[in-house]
């Protein structure tokens, strides 16, 4: 049935009842509102876990400090690989309301777990004079649940930003802008229950318990579905289109398949549906675009191509389908750049915690603040920096540049990229004034040496200045950039970039504490280089900067026929 221009939304989105989605009572802002609320009780479940996990296993679990900050890693870089599978089984099957729900009842078994192990006799670790001896099945429940943590969060990652992106349509100029502002605020929750996470939970999880200081995420995860579903009435839902992966596999073997055919000077006589619609459910047509031009074989129509009649859809594809696979292959150099800033960004709850555990904590005389507190600054500067560039930079800059947004996706990434090197060089400083300090005064076995920890604020601060620039632009872009039909695995590929930063950093600290007596984290960081790790780190940032310049100035935007 032909659909209203006035009525319904022209990008394919339905109800839950799989109807056309009316403009005027779904999605937008109204429906956004829930999506926003799930979102920041999801992330302080998310962040109450992992904020302070690296002391969990420093304390409770007996982990020296390489081995608890390569746990912690590992856990993150494995919540951000399993947002793959909740991707693909979205933009295959389930559609992105279904994924989140279903993945969610995981996350919270999860949560419980957590908690249980933390809290409960015979499941959490005996402890005797500040000295915890777990067992094997302790430890074994403990991994248990964290990794069916990272399962839940598989579901969740890849769909939430943008399910609540869908609820904006981009054939209509207004919401078009509206929705870049989403992102913006979208970031914005996180941020919240970030620092919610790293000021309460963890002054809980340090002075009160660790069973309340899982608890109460677990909680708030529970509280995350009831906000959801409470909003099911007002949501758009993009209709799963089948296999992203077959899609990809079929322009693929096409190609090969005509690897000896000659592609027309003339692209319009390329393979394409003839009427408005795309083959591919919910996605509008590409047009066509002339790197990797071998692909186009695939769309050369021959006289084997079809059967009785039919498309064999494994020898002759669309020039749309086409394109979804050429614009998957345009966002790999830019993903791999975004590989060592996720490295540098995994740092804030690993190896600035470590730094701040050796400095004075003492805020007043009686007040001593838990190391991973100080996340709190990293999170003031994002909720700052958003508002900042929601409200003035993009309005000054568009002046100057012309575009609606102020500044290309790719410009705001590599700015935060800028920043994010600023961050390490000024944790490498620190670093190093604090072993010259230790040095001068024979500080070496002081457990915590007479330095506050409010020196580490810059490094902080500019780690949240960074995410604002890096981390938004990229989920935009991604989801920008991405065919309509693969949004949310292209979702999952930006997160997987965060996984391999973090199993990079893993990489790098094995390395450098290969050998326990000189290496650069050892157990007493006051005879350790943690300064040598951070410069380190500064000099992949600057090589990766350099390589991201080149990527974006070859990098061409896609485009749609509307």
């Amino acid at each position: 049935m032909e659909r209203s221009n006035d009525v319904f939304t022209k990008d394919g989105t339905t109800n839950i009842n799989k109807t056309p989605a009316n403009k005027e009572t779904k999605g937008t802002w109204k429906a956004c509102l829930f999506i926003l609320g799930e979102e920041v009780c999801e992330r302080l479940a998310y962040f109450g876990t992992s904020a302070n996990l690296v002391n969990y296993l420093h304390q409770r679990l007996n982990q020296d400090n390489a081995a608890a900050s390569k746990i912690v890693t590992n856990f993150q870089g494995t919540c951000y690989v399993t947002p793959l599978l909740g991707a693909f089984l979205a933009d295959a099957y389930l559609g992105r309301y279904w994924t989140i729900a279903i993945f969610s009842i995981l996350y919270i078994m999860g949560m419980a777990l957590l908690a249980m192990s933390a809290s409960v006799v015979g499941l959490k670790p005996s402890c005797h004079n500040g000295i915890c001896n777990p067992t094997g099945p302790q430890k074994t429940t403990f991994f248990t649940a964290i990794y069916l943590i990272a399962l839940g969060t598989g579901g969740i990652k890849p769909c939430v930003s943008s399910f609540g992106a869908d609820q904006f349509d981009d054939n209509h100029e207004i919401e078009k802008r509206r929705k870049s502002s989403f992102f913006n605020w979208f970031y914005l929750c996180i941020s919240i229950s970030a620092l919610i996470a790293s000021s309460v939970l963890v002054w809980i999880q340090m002075n009160v318990g660790w069973g309340w200081g899982f608890g109460i995420p677990a909680v708030a995860m529970a509280i995350a579905l009831v906000f959801f579903f409470s909003g099911t009435r007002l949501y758009r839902l993009q209709p799963p289109a089948g296999s992203p992966l077959t899609r990809i596999l079929q322009v693929l073997v096409a190609s090969m398949r005509k690897w000896d055919v000659k592609i027309p000077a003339d692209k319009t006589v390329l393979y394409e549906t003839a009427n408005e619609e795309s083959s591919i459910k919910g996605s509008r047509k590409f047009a066509h675009t002339n790197k990797f031009s071998f692909l186009d074989k695939s769309a050369v129509e021959t006289t084997s191509d079809k059967v009785n009649g039919s498309v064999n859809t494994w020898r002759l594809c669309t020039v749309t389908q086409v394109e979804e696979v050429k614009s998957i292959i345009r966002l790999l150099p830019v993903w791999a750049c975004c590989i060592v800033f996720a490295t540098v960004y995994s740092q804030m709850n690993t190896t600035f915690v470590l730094q701040g555990n050796t400095m004075d904590r003492h805020m007043g005389c009686h007040f001593r603040i838990p190391s991973a507190s100080l996340t709190v600054v990293e999170t003031l500067s994002v909720i700052l920096w958003v508002l900042i560039y929601d409200q003035l930079i993009i309005p000054f800059a568009r002046k100057f540049t012309g575009h609606a947004r102020g500044f290309t996706q790719l410009q705001r990434m590599g700015i935060g990229l800028v920043i994010s090197i600023l961050s390490m060089v000024s944790a490498a400083v620190l670093e190093t004034v604090r072993l010259d300090y230790i040095k001068n005064n024979k500080y070496y076995d002081l457990k915590t040496i007479p330095m506050s920890i409010f020196w580490q604020v810059p490094q902080y601060f500019f780690i949240g200045c960074a995410g604002v620039f890096t981390l938004i632009g990229q989920v935009e872009f991604f989801y920008d950039q991405a065919p309509d039909a693969m949004r949310s695995l292209c979702s999952a590929l930006s997160l997987m970039a965060i996984a391999l930063g973090s199993y990079l950093s893993t990489v790098i600290v094995t390395i450098v504490t290969r050998k326990k007596k000189l290496g650069w984290i050892t157990e007493n960081l006051n005879r350790g280089h943690l300064d040598y790790f951070f410069w380190l780190l500064v000099i992949l940032s600057f090589i990766n900067f350099m390589v991201f310049l080149w990527v974006s100035r070859l990098y061409t935007y896609k485009k749609v026929i509307h």
